[in-house]
């Protein structure tokens, strides 16, 4: 099927006028590759067969929690890549988990070829630029939640993942598992980090050129897994706050950052209000911009991402509640008197390279 959707493309400036900001900034946004490195729709297809080719309204509750992306507004929006999660339940036993997961990723990846005149799954930089080349939204995959895959204690599960689709694995997400502990209060029992399974998976990532995902990982654990990780590849983590703005359990500190910018990969900073520092249900974009410039002057304009999280039950800012208004970031981004370089690094150009770098 054919998406419909509105091509901003055809009129910059009635697009700037309808979300009140400068024609200059939808310029740069609409010049600029948009690759968010984690969206969670894909969840709720799974629990509640949200239709990802459908275009859907923010609902009820206004997009909080979840109705904050779909592929004809993200075509719309022209994000022009995106990670495409599945989330693990932690609930179900080893074997069925894996089992579930061969199950997901052909249901995912068959959703996305519905529409195979607007998206095209890739697995590396090469792949991304053939897709944009051809003016499609490019999707990779990821997984999140390394128990998705650890019932073999040396990391051999991960042999279920076919044509090295999956391009990243968040080792650890809100429970703790045989991999490692979270940095959820949730799942925590005190910090004893990553388990020999974790270190041993880590090694299988990296043997795999999978991307290690350091988010909702515990401080010990994050850099349990940076001591055995290939020094000749990047980690990245996709989706958190920092501390050094908003002290959180969810966030990195800024050594955290240092080592992720040391192997040369990037942060990816979410949309939920609360980690960033403001009310749940009343946050301000202006605060995605406040953690991506500390990244910035941290450890420079390299390794700042954007990882939204959209439909991963977060509560985004009141002035950017669903994909539609990204281009609202571009121009609070210049109101910092950032280049034009660096806001085009931080929208997608950083991800590019660090894809590139491992996988080509």
């Amino acid at each position: 099927m054919a998406l419909e959707y509105t091509d901003h493309r055809k009129d910059p400036a009635a697009w700037a006028r309808s979300l009140g900001i400068s024609h200059e900034a939808v310029q740069l946004y609409l010049d600029s590759e948009v690759i968010d490195l984690h969206i969670d729709s894909f969840l709720w297809t799974r629990m509640l067969g949200y239709d990802l080719t459908r275009r859907h309204t923010p609902g009820l509750l206004n997009a909080a929690f979840a109705r904050q992306v779909d592929l004809p507004r993200l075509r719309e929006a022209q994000v022009s890549g995106a990670t495409w999660i599945i989330t693990t339940n932690p609930a179900r036993s080893s074997e069925d988990r894996a089992h579930t997961f061969v199950r997901n990723l052909a249901r995912l990846r068959a959703e996305l070829a519905r529409a195979p005149d607007d998206v095209a799954v890739v697995r590396n930089a090469r792949e991304y630029r053939a897709a944009r080349a051809e003016g499609k939204h490019a999707a990779f995959i990821g997984i999140q939640g390394g128990n998705a895959l650890d019932h073999a204690p040396d990391g051999s599960a991960l042999d279920l993942i076919p044509d090295d689709v999956v391009l990243r694995v968040t080792l650890v997400h809100l429970s703790t598992s045989l991999l490692g502990v979270t940095s959820s209060p949730l799942g925590f029992t005190g910090d004893t980090g990553l388990t020999a399974r974790g270190r041993d998976y880590v090694k299988a990532l990296n043997a795999r050129k999978i991307f290690v995902d350091l988010a909702h990982i515990s401080r010990k654990g994050f850099f349990d897994a940076l001591a055995v990780h290939d020094r000749s590849q990047p980690a990245i983590v996709t989706h958190t706050g920092v501390a050094g703005v908003t002290p959180h359990w969810r966030n990195l500190d800024d050594e955290q950052l240092r080592a992720i910018a040391d192997l040369g990969g990037t942060i990816g900073v979410m949309y939920q209000s609360s980690f960033l520092g403001d009310p749940t249900f009343d946050g301000r974009l202006s605060s995605v911009v406040a953690h991506l410039a500390h990244i910035v002057d941290t450890v420079g304009e390299d390794h700042a991402s954007l990882g939204s999280d959209w439909d991963g039950m977060i509560v985004p800012p009141v002035d950017m509640r669903t994909c539609l208004e990204l281009p609202k970031l571009v121009e609070a981004m210049l109101a910092r008197g950032w280049s034009e370089a660096r806001v085009k690094k931080i929208l997608g150009g950083n991800f590019l390279r660090v894809v590139e770098a491992l996988r080509g």
